[in-house]
């Protein structure tokens, strides 16, 4: 998988061991009040999806960004194109003037 769940990490690098602290610190600071079990789920295994508000709180109660939280590796996938291939495709695109915004 290309992401990695880090929450448990974060957590240990400050010092935070447990979900019922994690609570705590996501209520003081964050003013968000997060379920036993769903915190206790955060903890266990990967999230399927979070909500921007959950997401939020544990940002805040961390101080940490998302990209702390998550942890991406680029997938490989093999096209199997040439070499050859793989450069006259890469002159074409250098030969086009690059646009640093859409045009209007």
């Amino acid at each position: 998988m290309a992401l990695k769940w880090r929450l448990r990490q974060v957590m240990a690098e400050q010092g935070i061991w447990s979900g019922a602290e994690l609570g705590r610190l996501m209520e003081q600071k964050a003013g968000y009040k997060l379920s036993a079990p769903s915190i206790s789920a955060l903890l266990t295994d990967e999230p399927r999806q979070v909500k921007t508000q959950t997401m939020d709180a544990l940002c805040t109660a961390l101080n940490c960004t998302p990209s702390d939280l998550w942890h991406h590796t680029p997938s490989v996938i093999e096209t199997g194109t040439s070499e050859q291939e793989k450069l006259e495709t890469q002159q074409a695109v250098n030969d086009i003037p690059r646009r640093i915004l859409p045009p209007i």
